[in-house]
């Protein structure tokens, strides 16, 4: 009897909870919207996307970005955007986050709610092209997703339309010796969709192009000077260099095997490999707004002996792309219309 009662009350106690969590929730919605509002009134903004706290925390150490002191930051979605100025300049900036979906997601978020007019990714990256070396910045002018797999036994068939193949048995070791099941992968091409093209009708895209006035200012930081030395006892053997218009690639693979970086460099003619870029470029350009990423080079993707470069030469990468975006950032116009 008294279990039948307490059902009852039970039921009543969970409907107020879910109605008092939904009322908390449309609150902080609300209270959102009106913070986006209010920031939105004084762009717009450039776009500033990291992906780890080790890039972040390059960034901030910098001491180029002076927050909005009305207005330092709103939470969304578990994301921190962050608004102030730089050089100058009013920005928008987020930490997205590791992998793909975090980067398109932060990205479109960016996109839909707050009055930008570009978009600088910014961050680390392997180092897939053996003429670059550690410390280095790249800027690419094109940018593939290599994730998209069709992956197939030894004996099945390649769609034609596959841009490369990957025949997993001609690394065996020693070659030639029995057949190995893992077969082989085709990499296809990103169906891309933009406000430029119909509505609902993807084109088939492997490389998105870097906005072409974006690179044309990036091109004037060439020859800059780069930081060399993590601190007094640890340096690199030369001084790191800036290039601009090399290609890079994106997966959600975390690079560090040395057959596949070469690979992935004879197939696909790529300098860097990271695990985000793709996503905030193709995302930016299908809004319709210009893109430019700036990766410095933490490792050698698995072609370096011992453990991954990265826990040495981190932060010192991510030190030289921040130095390579406040310069990117100085060049860029005052004008406050969108960029084309």
């Amino acid at each position: 009897m008294a279990a039948t009662q307490l059902k009852p009350c039970l039921v009543l106690l969970l409907t107020f909870s879910v109605l008092a969590f939904a009322s908390a929730i449309s609150r902080n919605r609300i209270k959102s919207l009106n913070q986006i509002r209010e920031v939105n009134r004084k762009g717009p903004y450039i776009g500033l996307i990291t992906v780890i706290a080790t890039e972040e925390d390059a960034f901030f150490a910098s001491g180029s970005f002076k927050p909005d002191p009305k207005f330092p930051f709103i939470d969304l979605s578990g994301r921190r955007f962050r608004f102030g100025v730089v050089r100058g300049r009013k920005v928008v900036y987020v930490r997205c986050g590791e992998g793909m979906t975090n980067a398109v997601a932060a990205t479109q978020q960016m996109a839909d709610l707050f009055d930008i007019k570009g978009i600088i990714h910014f961050g680390i990256a392997g180092n897939t092209n053996n003429s670059m070396s550690i410390g280095d910045v790249t800027i690419p002018n094109q940018i593939a997703h290599t994730g998209l797999w069709e992956w197939f036994n030894t004996n099945g068939t390649l769609d034609s339309a596959d841009v490369a193949q990957l025949e997993i048995g001609d690394y065996n070791v020693p070659k030639g010796n029995g057949t190995n099941l893992l077969g082989h992968i085709g990499y296809m091409e990103e169906e891309y969709y933009s406000v430029a093209g119909e509505p609902n009708v993807a084109e088939s895209l492997l490389w998105a192009n870097i906005s072409l006035q974006w690179l044309q200012l990036a091109s004037n930081l060439e020859g800059m000077k780069l930081e060399q030395c993590v601190n007094s006892s640890l340096c690199l053997t030369e001084r790191p260099k800036l290039v601009v218009g090399l290609r890079a690639s994106t997966s959600n693979i975390f690079l560090d095997n040395a057959a596949y970086r070469d690979f992935l460099f004879q197939k696909f003619g790529v300098s860097s490999a990271d695990m985000e870029s793709a996503g905030v470029a193709m995302t930016s350009l299908s809004n319709g707004y210009p893109v430019i990423v700036i990766r410095g080079l933490s490792d050698l993707a698995g072609n370096q002996e011992g453990d991954n470069a990265v826990r040495k030469f981190g932060g010192l990468a991510a030190v030289n792309s921040v130095k390579a975006v406040l310069g990117f950032i100085r060049n860029l116009p005052s004008s406050t219309r969108r960029w084309s």
